[in-house]
Order: structure tokens, then sequence, then C-alpha cells
């Protein structure tokens, strides 16, 4: 009988009903209980703060205008979820993180997904806050100011344990901005039209996978952050650097496509100013592997002090020049027997193992010359210059410390075969 009675009792209790507002009376927003969902009717509505767990669901025409002022969307409270909403005109003054959404350090657990996204300051700027999700938001910024004057597309300050998935983000200064962030992932978002697509910054322990950088500054800015996963991701067409790793320690660096980087066309080519596939400055303790590094004017650059890395399994193709090491050690580029791909490598394999049967060394003394002395290269088809390289060949104590492969690849490793032939450009 007891059974019945709560049976009975679960059947009468009042199902909670969705809210609908209307522009006029989106006022009263502020009173709908915690715990509700919102429905917001088609129409224009000012910046709106929610200080309570809600659901916000915006039907189609749904528009959120923040009048040039300030933030768009204020999130003030653990586990609030905002999706299909259009929010556009909010504040520039990056001094105060005017932000299309701005998560505030009271709202863990917060979830902004399928948001459209157009105005100068940060799209989406999260503060001090764990275990939040942004997925599916197309962000852009305002193309008529200075790249320097926009804010981030989305920008993590102390967050952790949270997801950016599957975004994209244009013509903003940065794509996504990570911050004093640990323990998140970054994972399959789409950033054009930038000055770097992805910048890392005193972050740890953080995954990024399956991203797409096109036509940026720099793909992937990775900055003063130890144990990052980064993988499967993909740099075509951008400018300066593909991947760029400053102060990297401990971190993985596989399986990444890499094409085409090309240096900054306004510049007048100084010396260093090559566009790089890859770039190290003072990185130690790394896995580098399985990377496909092609048609760029510079496959790898490394230096400052950057060694006691793992580099095997890459591929380099058709760069102007393959590598560019700068240091008093040589260093051995293989691993347990696998070295990498060399597409202009002129060794042999008479045992077909598939590995080349004398050792690859991609720079020699006379290029280290080159590049310190920049002018000497009207000599770079000099008999001289064929002559010393001839003598360094035939005379090892002449050799200077570089790059050593002594194990490498006579074929493209397979997992990046598919990458020379394909294109994510379908990803737009």
């Amino acid at each position: 009988m007891n059974r019945l009675w709560l049976f009975l009792l679960l059947l009468a209790w009042p199902l909670a009903a969705e809210v609908r507002l209307t522009p006029a009376s989106v006022a009263g927003l502020a009173e709908v209980p915690a715990g509700e969902t919102v429905r917001l009717a088609p129409g224009i509505y000012p910046a709106l703060r929610i200080g309570q767990p809600l659901t916000l669901l915006g039907e189609p025409g749904a528009v959120i205008d923040a009048g040039g002022q300030g933030h768009g969307l204020y999130l003030d409270a653990p586990g609030i979820q905002v999706s299909h909403l259009e929010v556009r005109n909010w504040g520039k003054d990056l001094g105060t993180l005017d932000a299309g959404v701005f998560i505030s350090d009271n709202a863990d657990g917060t979830e902004v997904a399928h948001l459209r996204l157009r105005g100068p300051g940060f799209g989406i700027w999260a503060d001090r806050v764990s275990r939040i999700r942004l997925y599916d938001n197309d962000i852009e910024g305002d193309h008529r100011l200075r790249s320097q004057d926009r804010g981030n597309g989305i920008h993590l300050f102390n967050v952790g344990e949270s997801e950016v998935a599957g975004n994209r983000i244009r013509r903003v200064r940065d794509g996504i901005y990570i911050d004093y962030s640990n323990h998140n992932r970054l994972a399959g978002n789409h950033l054009s039209e930038l000055r770097y697509g992805i910048h890392y910054m005193y972050s740890n322990h953080n995954e990024v996978v399956a991203n797409y950088t096109r036509e940026t500054r720099t793909g992937y800015a990775l900055m003063q952050s130890r144990f990052l996963t980064v993988v499967d991701n993909v740099s075509e067409q951008d400018e300066n650097y593909g991947i760029l790793m400053n102060y990297i320690t401990y971190s993985t660096i596989s399986n990444n496509r890499v094409a085409g980087v090309r240096a900054n066309s306004h510049l007048l080519n100084p010396r260093g100013a090559e566009g790089k596939a890859l770039f190290a400055y003072h990185v130690v303790g790394n896995e580098i592997s399985g990377n496909w590094l092609g048609h760029s004017d510079l496959g790898i650059h490394m230096t400052a002090g950057s060694e006691q890395n793992r580099i095997f399994g890459n591929a380099l193709v058709g760069n102007r020049t393959q590598v560019r090491y700068v240091s008093n050690r040589s260093q051995e580029w293989s691993h347990q027997g696998q070295g990498n791909y060399w597409s202009d490598y002129q060794g042999w394999d008479l045992n077909q193992d598939g590995l080349g049967d004398i050792v690859h060394e991609p720079n020699d003394g006379m290029d280290r010359v080159l590049w310190q002395y920049p002018a000497a290269r009207w000599l770079m088809n000099a008999p001289v210059v064929n002559l010393l390289r001839w003598i360094q060949q035939q005379f090892p104590v002449f050799k200077g410390s570089g790059v050593r492969d002594s194990f490498p690849l006579m074929g493209l490793p397979e997992a990046r075969r598919s990458h020379e032939y394909h294109s994510l450009t379908t990803a737009q």
C-alpha cells in the first residue's frame, strides 16, 4: 500500500515547465527559479546576466545585442547551460575583458554550445573555473580592427579539467589562448585568419588533438609549458611557424601535419625569418615523432639548448631547407633503430630492410657558415663550395657538430603517407 501511495504521489508531482521569454518580458529572467529551462523567443535582447543555475536556449532568430559595451552574456552560477543563440556587438575594451560570453569564477560546470558570436572584444572568456565545456560555437572578430586590438576567440585563464571542442574561430587575435590552465582538452577546432591559432602559456598536462589551422601567423604557439600532448593536428598555409615550441618540456608532439609555411610576405626576409614548419627554442625531454613537415621554407629549426629529445618517424618532404640545427654537440635523430624520412636523402638500401645503409646528416659545415654569414650565399654554386663539402666528406675530422640520423627511412612512414595527398580543407 505504501508503494502505491508513493507511486500516485510521484504522478501528481508537478513537472518543471519551460519558461518562454520575449524581449518585453526578459527582465523577469532573474526571478526564474534555479534548475528551470528558459527559452528566448525570436527578437533582439539586451545584454543578460544569469546568476542562478539555468538552461538557456535560443529559438531561431533570438539575438543578444550588447549595444557596443561590456559583456553580451555574463554567467555567474555553477551548472549553467547556454545554447543556440546569436550574441553580437559587445564591447571592445580589452582591459575590462569585454566578451561575448563571460564565465565568472562562480560558474564551474558551465556549458556553452552552438552560439554564433560576432564582436570586437573576446569571444568567450573563462575566468578561474573548472569542468566547463565550450563546443560547436562559431566566433568571428571585427576584421576592421588591427589584429592586436581584437580579443581572443576563446580565452582560458586558470581553467582546469575542461573541454574546448569543435569550435570555428576566425578574424580574432588568437583563436584559443590558454594561460595558467591545466588538465584541459582542445579538440577538433577550426582556426583561421589569426595571429596564433592555439596559444599556450604556463599551462601543463593539456591535450591538443585534431585541430586545424590555416592562414595564421603561427598555427600552434606552445610556450613555457610541460606535459603537453599535441597529436593529429594540421597546419596549412600558415605564416612564419606551423608549430612553435618555446621552453616546452616532457611533451609529446606526434602525428601532426604541417604544410606550406612561408615567411611573412611583408618582411624583407632578414636572417632567420624563413617560414618554419617546426621551430624549437630550448625544448628538452620531448618526443617528436610521426609528424609530416613539408613544402615549407624550413622543415625543423632547433636552437638554444634543444637537446635530449626523441626525434624519429617524422617525414621531412620538399622543404627548401630540411633542418637548421645550431649546437656545440651532435644530436642523434633516431630512436630504437628508427630514423626519419628525408625526401633529399641520396643513400641506398641494399638489404631491403627499409632503412638507408648510410647515415644521413642534413647539415654540413658549409651550411653553418652560410647561416652565420648570409652574405656568402652568392657563393652557393661556386666550385670552392663544392670542393669544401667534398673535403668534409673525405676527412671527417673537419666535420662540425650537427644532426645525425643513423637509420634514415627509405619511404614515407605509413601513418603519414596519406597526408602527402590529402588536405583537410574540406573542414572549412
